[in-house]
């Protein structure tokens, strides 16, 4: 019996279907995606993609098809999980190819380090890790999103949060073999799954990540104790912390103080690249006049580097964050909101 078109495109490989599709979505949008991917793997595709020559219609729309199938069943499965995504896609896809994509995502998942601990609730977690080794506790948390890290990591004491974080922040990469080791020792006693390549899991971004989900109070608790052993390690953390858009979530009488603190040169070089809506923010807390000539400075200011402009908005992020520890500035979501008496 011949093959149908399908049971082709399937038996395509991987590298294979990615190479049709870089080719498929044209030059300028392939050359976007592979400044995204790791060398190793760019080398590889553009090996096979020099070895792609004709490539039928049919087969080309079936391997569009399956990375728009794939890429869905990735955004349903990050909004709640395998089982969200199963449930999802049945209705979304035909029933085959549904399963065929269910089966490839949950290898994915559940290949990865500590994928396991995606379905333990996070304070019975906490609960069953809080007298494990700082490090194995870093360790842990480096591979679990960070909402559920920022859960643990409030609920630990004060003094192991510490630690933690420390070992967290200056965290690069872990031997698989170590992860490994961790792992199977914990789902072993917790009862509820590593590639031979080494991770880089960690590091600072994962710190400020997990601070960012997690209260305020704990958040700064943490990062006043740290900053007397290490004040360098908790300024890199506050940079990633809060960004120049995130004065979105600035209530207008934090940016009318914030305002009063920077000056107009600093203002206008800050604003050329941002939002229209934070843009709009920022004027509707300016007088008329003092709006109208930031936007005349801005008309007027023609090119500017990059660098410079990222500075300025860098000297207003200093100033808001001092402000927050100031208790002078509310910023939505970071549990100040609790701290008003209405």
């Amino acid at each position: 019996m011949p093959a149908t078109q399908e049971q082709e495109t399937a038996a395509v490989s991987g590298i294979r279907k990615a190479a049709i599709l870089l080719v498929t979505l044209g030059q300028e949008t392939a050359a976007r995606l592979l400044a995204e991917i790791d060398q190793d793997v760019v080398e590889l595709l553009t090996r096979e993609v020099a070895l792609v020559d004709y490539v039928d219609s049919g087969t080309r729309a079936k391997v569009v098809q399956e990375f728009y199938n794939l890429a869905l069943a990735t955004q349903y499965m990050d909004q709640g999980g395998v089982a969200y995504a199963r449930n999802m896609l049945v209705n979304a896809l035909p029933a085959d190819e549904a399963q065929r994509i269910i089966g490839i995502i949950e290898g994915e998942v559940y290949k990865q380090p500590f994928s396991f601990l995606q379905r333990t609730d996070g304070e019975n977690l906490r609960t069953f890790i809080q007298d494990e080794h700082p490090q194995t506790i870093a360790l842990i948390l480096a591979h679990v999103p960070a909402s559920k890290g920022g859960q643990i990591l409030a609920g630990l004491p004060q003094k192991k949060q510490l630690e933690v974080v420390s070992r967290i922040a200056n965290m690069d990469q872990t031997n698989p073999e170590v992860v490994k080791e961790v792992e199977e020792g914990l789902e072993m006693r917790l009862s509820g799954i590593v590639s031979q390549t080494f991770r880089s899991v960690g590091g600072v971004e994962s710190v400020a990540e997990m601070l960012n989900l997690a209260d305020r109070s704990t958040e700064k608790r943490i990062l006043e104790a740290l900053e007397t052993e290490d004040p360098e390690l908790v300024d890199q953390i506050r940079r990633l912390m809060f960004v120049f858009e995130d004065l979105m979530l600035v209530n207008d009488k934090g940016i009318q103080s914030m305002l009063k603190e920077i000056e107009n040169d600093d203002l206008s070089l800050a604003l050329k690249t941002a939002s229209t809506e934070l843009r709009d923010k920022i004027f509707k807390n300016m007088s008329e006049r003092a709006a109208q000539l930031i936007m005349e400075d801005m008309e007027y200011m023609g090119p500017v580097r990059v660098a410079d402009v990222e500075q300025s908005q860098q000297k207003i992020v200093d100033v808001v964050r001092r402000l927050e520890d100031a208790g002078e500035i509310i910023i939505s979501g970071r549990g100040g909101e609790k701290e008003m008496i209405v």
